[in-house]
């Protein structure tokens, strides 16, 4: 894959953020309801560029909207064997609306590309670190975009989204980021009831978690290059993931962005790898705990934890003057007052949550995931404007400097942290590159030290982790 160098350091106004957050939700005109109606029937091209698990299902969502003229062009991914799959799981899945041949299904680190050049509409899943120029790349083409978060792996690809972002405006692009609770019912009528209705008063706190068990590993197979290793175990590696806080825990911090109206001014925390102890692991963390502080001093607490035998929870929690909201994706979402009675809760479909049984209760409503795509096509069809580049970009930054705090210890400021010029994916990416980080001759890969400096890793005969 060649890609350009990122743009010089440019910070970025909280006031900019914000105000483009609050004119993409309005702009939308939407309350997350059932899909738009077709305003055209023109056929659109989708082409799908990373074919794992998430790539598979927001393809099979696209192509499973009310619109009509949808299909499936073109395939893309790194792996060939990855990109067969995902056809044939949607061809099992969306037949009549698949319409690739052998010819668009493209395989190695320029398929991007490949697909980009032959698509209207095009679905960014491949690990995140491609994401900024896979951007670029379908930006400069004049196409439309899904793009899963994060968007980035570090700020130079950050401020790579914003500068791009930009360009899809003046151009009349659209384009949706797969921060989905943004979409979800219960999260919209929860945000009408703290800023609208003052359900819980003023916020002054609150606490965000993503703690839960471990992911997929894959086995080296013995024709796989480091490179292509890594590639393949994506999840385990900086350049690639950004580690768990940013890949996972990124839909909690985001709702936290949401409600505060903005992002961090600061944070600190601190992490580490207790179970994840084998050197398989490559480079993330098990656990990170930032605390994070919005400029009108409101702090957020962020948890996010990848470990087996302990307790888990995916959820956020806000503490106003007047009582506390509670929110999850389930659809259970409620506020209390400080007396510990219940002041508002949602209800599903309009029904109370309890007549749909434990873990039922988000199927009253539309699956967010779908109205992801519902809503973008229905944007493209209507010319409606949609861009959600720049809230996606400042969550991303915003779990980046969690992940800046936790690897290094420090008290980190957002100007810092944006306008940081350590880059973790490289400018070109082709099946001839090096891996941008190795193992050491014993296997183990660079992890992050809190409060060590470059000598204190050659000192002990590893390799420096660059972090702010």
């Amino acid at each position: 894959m060649n890609t350009p160098t990122p743009p010089p350091a440019a910070a970025t106004s909280r006031r900019q953020f914000i105000g483009t957050t609050a004119a993409t939700v309005a702009s939308t005109g939407l309350t997350v309801a059932q899909s738009a109606n077709v305003a055209g029937s023109d056929e659109i091209k989708i082409g799908l560029i990373g074919c794992g698990g998430r790539g598979t299902g927001a393809a099979g969502q696209a192509l499973s909207t009310n619109q009509k003229g949808i299909t499936l062009h073109a395939v893309g991914d790194a792996f060939k064997e990855k990109a067969d799959g995902a056809l044939s799981n949607l061809r099992n899945k969306v037949p009549d609306k698949v319409k690739v041949d052998d010819s668009r299904i493209f395989a190695g680190t320029d398929a991007y590309q490949k697909v980009i050049d032959c698509c209207d509409l095009v679905i960014l899943t491949t690990p995140p670190g491609f994401r900024p120029y896979h951007f670029e790349a379908a930006v400069n083409a004049g196409k439309n975009i899904f793009m899963e978060k994060p968007v980035a792996v570090d700020a130079p690809g950050v401020r790579k989204v914003l500068e791009m972002a930009k360009i899809a405006d003046e151009k009349n692009l659209k384009v949706v980021c797969g921060l989905q609770r943004r979409y979800q019912n219960c999260y919209r009528e929860a945000l009408t009831q703290v800023k609208e209705n003052g359900v819980i008063g003023d916020i002054v706190s609150g606490q965000v978690y993503w703690n839960g068990g471990g992911i997929w590993f894959r086995d080296k197979r013995p024709d796989q290059t480091e490179l292509m290793y890594q590639l393949n175990n994506w999840y385990f590696f900086t350049w690639l993931c950004g580690d768990h806080i940013n890949e996972q825990h990124i839909h909690n911090i985001d709702v936290a962005n949401w409600f505060l109206g903005g992002h961090p001014i600061s944070a600190q925390g601190m992490g580490g790898r207790q179970q994840r102890v084998d050197k398989k692991f490559a480079q993330i963390y098990d656990h990170h705990y930032v605390e994070y502080t919005y400029e009108n001093g409101v702090r957020i607490n962020s948890q996010c934890r990848h470990q087996s035998g302990v307790s888990n929870a995916v959820r956020e929690e806000f503490t106003g003057t007047k009582g506390k909201i509670y929110l999850d994706n389930s659809g259970r979402c409620y506020a209390n007052n400080h007396k510990g009675e219940t002041i508002w809760k949602y209800r599903p479909g309009g029904k109370d949550p309890a007549s749909a049984g434990k873990g039922n209760a988000k199927k009253l409503d539309p699956d967010p995931y779908q109205t992801e795509h519902d809503t973008l096509q229905a944007a493209i069809r209507e010319n409606k404007a949609i861009n959600n580049a720049y809230y996606g970009a400042e969550s991303t930054m915003t779990a980046l400097m969690g992940r800046m705090a936790t690897y290094s210890g420090k008290d980190l400021k957002w100007d810092e942290v944006l306008n940081s010029k350590v880059q973790h994916m490289p400018n070109i990416i082709t099946p001839e590159s090096e891996a941008p980080v190795k193992p050491d001759g014993e296997g183990w890969y660079p992890v992050a030290m809190p409060g060590w400096a470059a000598k204190d890793y050659a000192e002990h005969g590893r390799q420096n982790v660059e972090i702010v």
